[in-house]
């Protein structure tokens, strides 16, 4: 096992009727706003429960903010929270107006020239305007840790940004919010996490058998209760062990003393600025094809798992590696996620090219666990993917 260091300061609060607690998390004196997105939260009735915790501490309100968070409607955010002097922010949503959320916590404290320098400059985040969370999608784990994404439409470019600032303060989980979310969205959050997990997990032996334990015991919790939440969302203990699955796939617990991969990150976030994608969806598509191009040096830990969470019992080391990578892939395939770029666009040709060229740009010459795979072993991955 690896050296590691974890602190995680959030503040988890879960279960039924949580909302209510809000107002005892936020300071009395605070000038809150409250960010969200497309208006749901207007339908199911979380943003009445919300209004109504925060009834005795000043607060102002942003919506809008879009699945993928764009940077020009998060400056129109910024600009209030400038305008009107705000102290605290508050995302009430899934992963993208949490993330969002994270940004406006850097750039409204950031003195730089543009606050797109935030992610391009590539420093960790280390001050940053305090921020809670109500979590009303599960599937990012943004609740619970310090990064985030955002997306800027006019160059087309989805990076990455994190540091100890990010963190909330304190998120909300209550599973009854899962009721009113549609199945597509509850598939890509089923995808998301298992897929933050296989980051995480799909790599190397490294001695750490209480992280790899970690980490199967949350892939097979989402697959036990996958087809609960979809067959009935209201069914709790499926909802509730779901969120918290979700959460504990990206708080940094499973990644400590281990190495991790995330290039199947890196490489899903271009078919989302390419093609406007869901993230989760993207995925699944680089997924397979990337641990079909890296099965030598991932073959011991995609046996494993075939062992522990698919019952794959028989058949050589490399037999046992390659029924995994075909059971995540019909596990994907069940659930109604296309796993093949083209199922999604038409333009699809050139794609790999493209997405290499942007990691040379970037400088990005070295992904995966080991650092290896070059801006041409991307483009071979993303064909793969066609």
């Amino acid at each position: 096992m690896n050296n590691f260091q974890y602190k995680n300061p959030t503040n988890i609060i879960f279960g039924k009727d949580t909302i209510a607690k809000l107002a005892e998390e936020i300071p009395a004196d605070a000038k809150v706003l409250m960010l969200y997105g497309g208006g749901s939260i207007k339908k199911n009735g979380i943003y009445d429960q919300v209004k109504t915790a925060l009834k005795d501490i000043e607060h102002f309100e942003f919506g809008g903010i879009p699945a993928n968070p764009e940077y020009a409607v998060l400056l129109e955010a910024l600009k209030v929270i400038k305008d009107k002097e705000i102290t605290y922010l508050l995302a009430v949503g899934g992963g993208s107006v949490i993330d969002g959320t994270k940004f406006l916590a850097a750039a409204g404290v950031f003195e730089g020239d543009t606050p797109w320098d935030i992610l391009t400059n590539k420093k960790p985040t280390l001050q940053a305007m305090p921020f809670g969370t109500v979590l009303t999608l599960p599937a990012t784990g943004s609740e619970m840790n310090s990064g985030a994404v955002i997306t800027r439409a006019e160059t087309k470019e989805k990076l990455a940004m994190g540091g100890a600032g990010l963190f909330p303060a304190f998120s909300i989980l209550d599973p009854q919010v899962i009721t009113s979310i549609p199945r597509r969205q509850l598939v890509n959050g089923i995808t998301d996490a298992f897929t933050h997990v296989l980051e995480q997990y799909m790599t190397y032996p490294a001695g750490a058998l209480l992280q790899d334990r970690f980490a199967e015991s949350i892939m097979q919790t989402l697959l036990e209760v996958a087809p609960k939440v979809l067959e009935d969302p209201s069914d709790y203990d499926a909802a509730s062990n779901f969120m918290w699955s979700c959460t504990m796939a990206l708080n940094g617990l499973i990644q400590k003393g281990v190495p991790t991969d995330w290039a199947v990150h890196a490489m899903g976030h271009e078919l989302t600025a390419l093609f406007g994608i869901d993230h989760a969806r993207t995925l699944a598509i680089i997924a397979p094809s990337h641990y079909q191009y890296n099965f030598e040096s991932k073959k011991e830990k995609l046996a494993q798992y075939a062992e522990r969470i698919w019952n794959v019992t028989e058949g050589s080391l490399e037999d046992k590696a390659y029924a995994a990578i075909e059971k995540t892939e019909s596990f994907f395939n069940d659930m109604g996620i296309d796993t093949k770029l083209s199922k999604y666009t038409n333009e699809f040709e050139g794609t790999a090219e493209i997405i290499a060229n942007r990691f040379t740009e970037r400088g990005w010459l070295g992904l995966g666990e080991h650092q290896s795979l070059k801006p041409e072993d991307v483009e071979t991955i993303v064909h793969m993917a066609y």
